[in-house]
């Protein structure tokens, strides 16, 4: 089997990086494990099932004869207007401004399995995953050579920064191990994420507690967000980019990608607050098609939106907010009177 073959396959497909390594338990089980035992995952309960823990230790859980994991990664940057000067629009993570990347990616690796299959001459057993898996993902990409973990523990790649994507394809096949020619990086005595953090979630380098994150309070958490950190939230409805924004390692070497698949949708730039409030089941169906956007359902986002126009501030967001009072969802409500109170009324 020619690993070279496959990583060429790889980038042909529009993956911007690629390594193979063999299908092993990562070095960092037991710091997940202690992660864990601090409670620091929130109410994500999915990441400490005893079947996704055992996964994550022994991947033949996953896929039984399991012998290789090919990990890739996509940049997804793209150039866009600054939301965070205009506290009457929303701030979307970048990750989210286009069409949904899980989509994109499973079907390019999925299209590199087919690939692996006729280069063997047989079938391949194969299991691909988007950032959904019961993997320990960002450990795997630095075995496979595409980066580092930084202090705000995302991945980074010394030549294009840590807007990435990443994905796995677990193979029963072996291929020979192939590291990608990646320069290795490390964040030295910077502690800009650390600093520039506006909940304090990253509660020392390399360790975040993500109840305090705004990715999880404004995505994967399900229910009211607490009263102590909506304020802090500010006008960001969705996810939160600030801690990679800040990194010297993106200032300096990321650049926007040129896959047409990740361009924006106009819609999503800063979108007016006041209008998404306004958004029923059926508009926020339609706006957010094929988004990542719809994983937070209408509930969820417009929780989030209440509480940026509360910190907005603006009259000009009173009537929104008094409809929002006698909304079908208890969340949305809630929200919505604790914005006005928060404007003063």
């Amino acid at each position: 089997m020619d690993a070279q073959m496959v990583m060429r396959q790889a980038l042909s497909l529009g993956f911007d990086l690629v390594g193979i390594i063999a299908a092993r338990p990562p070095d960092t089980y037991d710091r997940y494990r202690e992660w864990l035992a601090q409670g620091y995952h929130g109410e994500m309960g999915y990441l400490a099932r005893p079947d996704a823990v055992a996964k994550r230790a022994d991947l033949n859980r996953i896929l039984p004869g399991v012998r290789t994991v090919i990990v890739v990664a996509v940049n997804y940057l793209t150039a866009s207007p600054d939301c965070s000067g205009d506290p009457s629009r929303g701030c979307i993570s970048r990750y989210a401004w286009g069409d949904d990347y899980h989509d994109i990616l499973l079907a390019r690796l999925r299209r590199l399995a087919e690939l692996i299959e006729e280069q063997v001459g047989h079938a391949v057993v194969g299991r691909a995953y988007v950032d959904t898996g019961p993997l320990l993902e960002r450990a795997m990409a630095v075995e496979a050579g595409l980066g580092f973990i930084g202090k705000n523990t995302n991945l980074i790649h010394p030549g294009l920064g840590s807007w990435l994507f990443l994905g796995e394809l677990l193979l029963t096949v072996e291929i020979p191990t192939s590291v990608a020619a990646g320069r290795k990086g490390g964040c030295g005595k910077c502690t800009r994420c650390l600093d520039a953090c506006p909940t304090g979630a990253l509660i020392a380098p390399y360790r975040l507690d993500a109840r305090r994150c705004i990715s999880y309070l404004t995505v994967e958490n399900k229910g009211p967000i607490p009263d102590e950190m909506r304020p802090l939230l500010g006008n960001r409805i969705f996810g939160c980019d600030i801690c990679q924004e800040v990194c010297p390692w993106n200032r300096r070497f990321a650049r926007p990608t040129d896959d047409a698949a990740f361009r924006p949708r106009a819609e999503l730039l800063a979108p007016p607050l006041v209008q998404l409030m306004e958004l029923d089941d059926a508009g926020f169906r339609r706006l957010f098609h094929g988004s990542p956007i719809k994983r937070a359902k209408r509930r969820g986002l417009l929780r989030n939106v209440a509480v940026a126009l509360g910190n907005w501030g603006d009259p000009a967001a009173i009537p929104v907010l008094r409809r929002a009072l006698h909304d079908p969802e208890p969340l949305i409500r809630e929200h919505a009177a604790w914005a006005l109170a928060r404007i003063g009324l």
